[in-house]
């Protein structure tokens, strides 16, 4: 994804929620802090108000913390706020519009950032996540397969896991 292109779909509140709340759910994980925690709950507090916000974090939680169950294949994520994307947020971010779109990108996506292992379990979880920010009306942007491919070609390594 370009910067400019970039910069206005990060701007949209299903895709903030989306990349956002996962780079801070995530970050939790990693530091064993629950600073990013706080402010992921307060990013979509803000959003979706209290009691939507608990819902979405619980599915978003449940998604995280599938994909993290794939200990040696780690997940990157830029800082908050950051601009920029890794594959692995683009593909976070794909298979999240495409299951709430009803694209093939879910099928790329998840194959691609899913060991072969946990690709179910994974599934049920990012649909979760999905629907519920859907039904919350928060539905992102389709992201075009062939967005994905030119992003997963010039990846420097074939499957992120």
């Amino acid at each position: 994804m370009r910067t400019g292109a970039n910069d206005i779909y990060l701007e949209r509140q299903p895709e903030r929620l989306v990349l956002e709340g996962y780079r801070r759910w995530s970050a939790g994980f990693e530091t064993g802090s629950i600073t990013p925690w706080e402010m992921a709950w307060e990013l979509y507090d803000e959003a979706l108000g209290h009691h939507n916000a608990g819902l979405a974090i619980a599915s978003l939680s449940q998604y995280v913390r599938t994909l993290n169950r794939c200990a040696t294949c780690p997940l990157r994520s830029f800082p908050y706020d950051s601009q920029k994307l890794c594959v692995e947020e683009c593909l976070t971010m794909g298979l999240i519009a495409g299951l709430q779109n009803d694209t093939d990108t879910a099928a790329l996506c998840l194959c691609q950032i899913a060991c072969p292992q946990r690709c179910q379990e994974i599934e049920y979880a990012a649909l979760n996540f999905a629907q519920t920010l859907k039904c919350m009306g928060q539905v992102m942007l389709p992201v075009p397969a062939t967005v994905l491919e030119d992003i997963l070609q010039k990846a420097t390594r074939k499957n992120v896991h």
